[in-house]
């Protein structure tokens, strides 16, 4: 038994009695009456559990009066060894889509936590970091003060005024928005939006927000079902409600990576008598889905419609010229 479940033992003994006697603790945990001490030590130093000698009962117990720091003991939050790694994995995970933003704050009581449970297991919490490498491509930074005030106003439901440059044009604008929720997609955050400027719901690059001012003025809000409506048919993150259908054809090569992504909800995908991979997707604006398509280069043949079609032989010729 690893030292990380004989201290989960040893909580769930004296949760459930009044009092736990030493020696009914070196029976259920058959240890050394030494190493006994040292659970019992890092419990009370590392995990702040006020462990104290009962002379009356002949047993060890959890004093009530005594406080545990500044924070709140939830029941039954023990771990084992591998609930210890995994949490703690996830943790690494949530720290490259968080840079310091939103959850960072709230998730580092546990993390402390974590980490001087793992200093009771055989492999340090280091090791679980090392061992899980995220690579980011195409991330773009996002200001941790402008994270904040969006979810501040995203879980209040206030309003925002917000300074957002537009890329497309090059210009920027201020306007008052009603958040609606954060999308993190393709490395990079965005923000689903009411726009009361445009009387539109529409989609927000955080990064792009030069500069943001929370507001007392409740949120407008969009029920999730007309989000979805709105936001959902098309592909990638230019959706909108005016859907065509894409059909493309890949390779024999490529098809067999194609088939096992996933493009969108609602493709339709099959093999035809050659090995070819016929992909069909709606989209409501062509721009993210051109760049899908030309990273495929001469595998990706498009069908239908005629107008997507136009534009991928127009952006290729293009491509083909030399640059000024």
């Amino acid at each position: 038994m690893s030292q990380t479940d004989r201290l989960a033992r040893i909580r769930r003994l004296l949760a459930e009695r009044r009092a736990v006697s030493r020696q009914a603790l070196l029976g259920a945990l058959e240890v050394s009456p030494a190493t006994l001490k040292r659970d019992l030590a890092f419990l009370r130093d590392n995990m702040n559990t006020p462990i104290v000698w009962d002379r009356e009962l002949a047993g060890y117990r959890i004093d009530p009066t005594q406080t545990v720091g500044a924070q709140i003991e939830l029941p039954g939050m023990w771990f084992s060894d591998k609930e210890i790694h995994a949490l703690l994995t996830m943790q690494h995970l949530l720290a490259n889509l968080d840079p310091g933003g939103i959850l960072a704050p709230h998730v580092a009581p546990l993390l402390e936590r974590l980490n001087a449970l793992m200093g009771a297991t055989r492999q340090p919490a280091d090791e679980v970091r090392k061992r899980v490498l995220i690579v980011g491509i195409g991330k773009r930074s996002a200001k941790l003060t402008h994270f904040e005030a969006i979810g501040a106003a995203l879980l209040q439901r206030k309003r925002l005024i917000i300074r957002y440059f537009a890329r497309g044009k090059g210009e920027e604008s201020e306007r008052e928005i009603s958040p609606q929720r954060l999308v993190h997609y393709r490395e990079n955050w965005y923000l689903d939006a009411w726009c009361h400027l445009r009387s539109q719901v529409r989609n927000f690059a955080v990064d792009s927000i030069r500069r943001v001012q929370l507001l007392k003025t409740p949120a407008h809000d969009i029920p999730d079902a007309r989000l979805d409506t709105i936001l959902g048919p098309g592909y990638g993150i230019f959706a909108g409600p005016a859907v065509h259908t894409a059909r493309l054809r890949f390779s024999p090569e490529r098809a067999r990576w194609v088939a096992a992504e996933h493009w969108h909800p609602d493709q339709h995908g099959s093999f035809d008598a050659d090995g070819h991979y016929l992909l069909e997707i709606p989209y409501a604006d062509h721009r993210e889905l051109l760049m899908d398509i030309l990273k495929h280069g001469r595998h990706c043949e498009v069908l239908a419609p005629v107008a997507l079609r136009a534009v991928v032989s127009e952006e290729l010729r293009l491509m083909s010229e030399p640059y000024d």
